[in-house]
């Protein structure tokens, strides 16, 4: 896939519809990304060392249970095609969500310059993310920030089908609310559909205005099968 076609499948989303959605939830999801044969084929690229920088043991690092990998640079056509195509679609949410909290907006319009200031402020290493579990493998939840820049959205995408290639594994998310218990949310994700979250929180209306809702995602265990999925990070880590 390149980037044209990248563009072609991202403009099937009703944006305007996610946009409230990940307003209201903190998350929503995205239309068809990838086909079957490219979740495949994406899947299979986990059996390749060569294309990853460093590989992550949930289990040894006691954040659950499973492994990850971290593309290096060279990314795969389809990963960097879904990348470019995706952040302007996303921007506008980003902006969006800094001026309610009143934050600085740094994204500018092209993510080739948006990496460019990552990679001046020491965060010059690959975020983009291939995930592998097995029956019982979960993941704790957590934040991917990985320096003093962040771009306040993501992107999961599913490579295999959920209830026929495993059970269970489904993705979390934890709001901690102002003054208010958390609220959990589990999301079966649909093979070759996207799921968008909040990297670290989210604006939340108050009495006073806008307040941050922090944040965080991980997955739920699971129980029989392999989960395998495409993680798109807009920020590079240090």
């Amino acid at each position: 896939m390149r980037l044209p076609e990248a563009r072609r499948r991202v403009a099937g989303t009703d944006w305007a519809a996610l946009a409230a959605e990940l307003d209201e939830y903190g998350s929503a999801p995205t239309g068809s990304l990838l086909t079957p044969e490219e979740c495949a084929d994406l899947a299979a690229l986990y059996d390749k060392p060569e294309l990853f920088r460093t590989t992550v043991d949930l289990a040894r690092h006691r954040l659950g249970s499973g492994e990850y990998r971290y593309f290096t640079h060279d990314l795969p056509a389809p990963v960097a095609a879904l990348r470019a195509a995706l952040y302007p679609r996303l921007l506008p949410v980003a902006r969006d969500w800094a001026a309610r909290l009143g934050r600085p907006a740094p994204w500018p319009d092209s993510l080739a310059e948006w990496l460019e200031r990552c990679h001046g402020a020491g965060q010059d290493r690959s975020a983009q993310i291939l995930l592998r579990y097995g029956p019982g493998d979960w993941n704790a939840l957590h934040r991917d920030v990985f320096g003093e820049l962040v771009f306040p959205l993501q992107v999961v995408i599913a490579l295999d089908s959920y209830g026929t290639d495993y059970t269970g594994g489904e993705f979390l998310m934890v709001e901690q609310r102002p003054r208010a218990q958390s609220r959990g949310s589990a999301t079966a994700l649909r093979q070759g559909h996207g799921l968008v979250f909040t990297t670290r929180d989210r604006p939340v209306r108050t009495r006073r205005g806008w307040s941050a809702g922090a944040m965080r995602h991980g997955v739920s265990t699971v129980r029989s099968g392999r989960r395998r999925t495409l993680g798109l990070v807009f920020h590079d880590a240090t």
